[in-house]
């Protein structure tokens, strides 16, 4: 009988940390484009690392989710839904601790429902970049995490598995195609 081993809470940080990586740059690029339009650097440093930690949080636990079999790999559908929850709360989150921060009193955005809109709307296009930049590096960091960590182990294979089953899909396209041409 097989013994199912089960991940430990370092090991789950260990699969959670190429979402947080991803998350985390993205969040402190959002300081350096503050920096870039101007403002003070004491300012930006605040804005980076109040959006960049909530963004790594929330960018380890769906790799944790990914890992653990409940969101699809490769799938923009479920990222895009992650995110369009995620994101707007991770705004949110920056807009009070900076105002927290730069004040010395927390603060809600002035219309709270356009504010949290307008970031739902915008999330699709963070989602896309966060999903083609976590399938590039998750992967290979899983990999490295395999020979000690069961769960990078597992979710490693599964994501072999299923680039094994895409690549063999598209090659028969690539067949069908080259067959009809011919004929």
């Amino acid at each position: 009988m097989d013994r199912v081993v089960t991940a430990g809470p370092r090991e789950w940080a260990e699969v959670g940390l190429p979402g947080f990586a991803v998350g985390f740059l993205a969040g402190t690029v959002a300081g350096l484009m503050a920096l870039i339009v101007g403002q003070p650097v004491g300012w930006a440093m605040v804005a980076a690392l109040a959006f960049a930690l909530p963004l790594g949080a929330l960018g380890a636990v769906y790799s944790m989710l990914l890992a653990a079999g409940k969101v699809r790999m490769g799938g923009f559908a479920p990222a895009c839904l992650f995110w369009l929850v995620g994101f707007p709360l991770a705004r949110l989150v920056q807009e009070v601790l900076t105002r927290l921060v730069l004040t010395g009193t927390p603060g809600f955005p002035p219309d709270a429902l356009g504010f949290l809109a307008y970031q739902g709307i915008i999330s699709a296009g963070f989602a896309i970049g966060f999903l083609w930049t976590h399938e590039r590096l998750a992967p290979r960091w899983w990999h490295r995490m395999s020979g000690h960590n069961p769960a990078a182990a597992r979710v490693y294979d599964r994501y072999a598995s299923h680039a094994r089953v895409m690549w063999e899909a598209r090659e028969a396209r690539n067949r069908r195609r080259e067959a009809s041409k011919s004929r």
